[in-house]
Parts: C-alpha cells; sequence; structure tokens
C-alpha cells in the first residue's frame, strides 16, 4: 500500500493543504448579527456556569436549599445551555427573558443567585440595547460598513450590506 493510499487527504501533505475549489466553497450569506449571536450563547454559557456554581453556596446558605431546590437550580442551568441553539431563532430574546425572570425568582431559594439573576438581567439589558441600535443603525445606513469614507466619488452616499469586493471600484483603475 502506497503513503497517498488511504482516505482522501491522508497522503501527500500537499493535497491536504490544497486550496478549496471555487465551486466547491460553500460561501454563507452575509450575516452581521453573527457576532452578536456568538456573545449571546457565551453568555449564556457563563449564567449556566454560574447558576451551577450557586448550588454550593445555596446548600449551605439559609435554611439550604434542599433537593427540590437543588434540582430546580440544575433544571435552570440545563435551561441556559439549550437556550444556546435558540440564540438565532426570532423568539430567542423572549426565551432569555424568562430564563432571567426564573432567575431572579430562584431567590426563593437562595439570596445570592436571586442577584446573579439582576446582575445577568441587566447585563441582557444592555445586549438587547446593543442589538436595537444596531438594527436601527443599519436601517437608517449610518454603520462605518455602510458610509463612504471621504474623499470617495462613489455614486451614492451609502453602500448595500451585500456589496462585495466586485462592486466597489479599484482605486488604482481609472474610471
Amino acid at each position: 500500500m502506497s503513503a497517498s493510499s488511504g482516505p482522501a487527504g491522508a497522503g501527500d501533505p500537499r493535497e491536504r493543504n490544497a486550496p478549496i475549489a471555487p465551486e466547491r466553497r460553500i460561501t454563507r450569506p452575509y450575516d452581521p448579527e453573527r457576532g452578536l449571536r456568538g456573545v449571546m450563547s457565551g453568555l449564556l454559557i457563563l449564567e449556566a456556569i454560574t447558576v451551577l456554581l450557586a448550588i454550593p453556596v445555596a446548600a449551605k446558605t439559609g435554611g439550604g436549599a434542599g433537593p427540590v431546590g437543588v434540582t430546580l437550580i440544575a433544571a435552570l442551568a440545563v435551561a441556559h445551555v439549550a437556550a444556546c441553539v435558540l440564540v438565532a431563532r426570532p423568539f430567542a430574546f423572549p426565551v432569555i427573558g424568562v430564563l432571567q425572570v426564573l432567575m431572579i425568582a430562584c431567590w426563593a431559594i437562595s439570596a445570592p443567585l436571586g442577584v446573579m439573576g439582576i446582575v445577568f438581567a441587566l447585563v441582557w439589558g444592555t445586549i438587547f440595547y446593543f442589538r436595537a441600535e444596531f438594527r436601527r443603525r443599519q436601517a437608517a445606513g449610518t454603520l462605518p460598513a455602510q458610509t463612504v469614507p471621504p474623499g470617495d466619488t462613489g455614486s451614492g452616499a451609502t453602500r448595500g450590506a451585500t456589496s462585495s469586493a466586485s462592486d466597489v471600484a479599484d482605486p488604482g483603475t481609472a474610471n
């Protein structure tokens, strides 16, 4: 058996590192909110970790959480992780809002968990504001990627969000 036989690309290192043919490349449509969804998923995971770290605190403080309280706290953490799947859906923000209300309601189980619910609710409020402000500026065409730089003699005041490199004139060529 030769070194190049076996699974595709397992042989010659040049074959593994060869560029993908343009017709085989998968291009995603332009999505300006993709980064925001990553931040949202990361925050949900951090919140789930915080909720899980509240279990020993809830068990030791006050009268103790008991098995029902611990189960509710663990279920809340699992719900936060499961909500990561929903961040791209239109109903993600109401689901996240319900999770925040539930976390604040866990004040009855453990006061520190309720306080952390308030802190995370403030962070989510900031993210909701940033999203609304982004969408407002996108609709108005005032995002930095949409505005024409000074000195550019483009035909319009703004560029479309889906403009590609071929749509923009090369500065080195004469018109």
